[in-house]
């Protein structure tokens, strides 16, 4: 049968998929109308997902945190003794390590630490300072890289390991050296001069030393951000063991409700999975700032 045969129909020719109207209007549908309702819920769906970052509710303080400087200047005692592995792990690692909490190896289990153990103590110090998989950098801590390499000594140890504990660095001998070739330089006269000098005068009362308190006091604004990015970010930055995610208002408010002194209570004995303060050593007032610096982000 060729295209010129009479007999052929036309029709038969030219049709196409629709045929009827009720064809043509559910063709129109699923084209033009379905597309339409799925963008919209597509855009419903991402915007009510979008929560409000901490201080967004308050222009001013949203404001200072997106322009608040990168860099800060951190004074620290050069001279103070190195704490001990124990305190270390006592004061920071404990938070994950006592429960094995996000993967890390349980504090005292030789069948988790014995893989471990046997990368090497270099490389078991190289990432508890830099971090690795869910555990931050010093586990959020700020020690000396010799405390955290005793904290790691600490730990194996008593999982089986046989790490000797790093020594610190030897204080440079010229330093010390430098005051006793002052003394023997100092010439026979000026110590003749000196001690036959005209009497000195009274002594003025030495001030009275400041209380350690009130030193305390003036270091103590922002405790409570501090203490929260040291230990208690671990738990409740993804909300690990049940504990109330940072930020999150419905998880919060519950426990918003019991008010702030049972949450201060409940944080400074602990609370099912939370052990007392989080694991940390911090002052009760430091573990108060803490709460109320949660909370705060919650309301």
């Amino acid at each position: 049968m060729s295209a010129n045969d009479p007999t052929t129909a036309p029709e038969a020719v030219h049709t196409g998929p629709i045929k009827t109207p009720q064809q043509l209007l559910a063709a129109v549908f699923f084209s033009f109308v379905v597309p339409i309702f799925a963008i919209i819920g597509l855009v419903l769906y991402v915007t009510s997902g979008n929560k409000p970052s901490s201080g967004a509710a308050d222009t001013e303080k949203a404001v200072a945190q997106r322009i608040q400087k990168i860099g800060m200047v951190e004074l620290r005692d050069a001279n103070r003794p190195l704490l001990s592995g124990e305190a270390v792990y006592k004061a920071q690692c404990v938070t994950c390590h006592a429960a094995g909490v996000l993967g890390a190896p349980k504090f005292g289990d030789a069948a988790a630490w014995e893989p471990r153990i046997k990368t090497g103590f270099d490389a078991l110090w190289n990432s508890a300072l830099k971090g690795k998989n869910a555990m931050g950098a010093q586990g959020g801590g700020n020690f000396e890289d010799i405390e955290v390499g005793r904290a790691v000594v600490y730990m194996t140890t008593a999982a089986g390991g046989k790490f000797a504990e790093p020594t610190a660095p030897a204080a440079p001998a010229v330093a010390a050296a430098a005051p006793a070739a002052q003394a023997a330089a100092t010439p026979p006269a000026a110590v003749v001069a000196a001690n036959t000098a005209a009497p000195a005068a009274p002594a003025m009362p030495a001030a009275p030393a400041t209380p350690s308190k009130v030193a305390a006091a003036g270091a103590g604004s922002g405790a409570g951000e501090a203490l929260y990015k040291q230990v208690c970010f671990a738990c409740h930055a993804a909300g690990v063991a049940g504990s109330p995610k940072f930020g999150d208002k419905a998880a919060w408010a519950p426990r918003i409700k019991t008010g702030l002194d049972m949450l201060t209570a409940s944080a400074i004995k602990g609370k099912n999975a939370m052990p007392p303060k989080g694991g940390s050593a911090a002052p009760d007032a430091d573990v108060r700032s803490a709460v109320e610096y949660m909370v705060n982000a919650a309301k």
